[in-house]
């Protein structure tokens, strides 16, 4: 396929963003696998926050973590809402989100609208200019589209001097996880 799927996407654009000992945030940790993606971009002079609300999420990327031995990971079992009690190394290049609920576990525990807009508000004024906030929005279950809603609104209202935002999907499937990557181009 030519095109790129959504996850291959993400990853080719962190890429483009992210430099061998640069601070990075996963702002929702899950499985771990972006965690683990990020480790070799930052390399060992780099640092990832890794955020989850859930102990199976923190236990689930701590096992992927030691498993490929990476160390340059802070482990932080709290709401992204909270990034600015946790991060003292700046700017940070990229920020990943992946909404909704954790892949196999309990559905009714998701991300929301307002705790997400206020991570990304405040991880924006940690953003390097240049950098990246990637938010894959997955929007096929009930609590995904009241977000999906509530965040789409609130980007719109990002001032186009400072921030650029793009939104990368396939408008002909419906309920696919699609993307909204926010760069900041100028600081306010």
């Amino acid at each position: 396929m030519t095109l790129d799927r959504i996850l291959p996407f993400t990853k080719h654009l962190l890429e483009k963003a992210i430099s061998e000992g640069d601070v990075v945030v996963d702002a929702t940790c899950g499985n771990g696998n972006d965690t683990v993606f990020l480790s070799p971009l930052v390399g060992k002079k780099g640092k990832i926050y890794a955020f989850d609300i859930q102990q199976e999420a923190i236990e689930q990327t701590s096992s992927r973590l030691k498993e490929a031995k990476i160390e340059n990971v802070d482990l932080i079992r709290d709401g992204h809402e909270f990034v600015l009690n946790y991060i003292s190394q700046t700017p940070i290049s990229a920020a990943i989100f992946n909404l909704g609920y954790l892949p196999g576990s309990d559905k009714t525990i998701t991300t929301k609208g307002d705790t997400t807009w206020k991570a990304v508000v405040d991880l924006l004024s940690l953003l390097k200019v240049g950098g990246l906030i990637i938010l894959v929005i997955y929007h096929g279950h009930a609590e995904g589209k009241i977000e999906r809603d509530e965040i789409e609104a609130k980007i719109a209202t990002l001032d186009p001097a400072l921030t650029e935002v793009l939104r990368y999907e396939f408008l002909n499937k419906k309920h696919a996880p699609y993307v909204i990557a926010i760069e900041k181009v100028r600081n306010s």
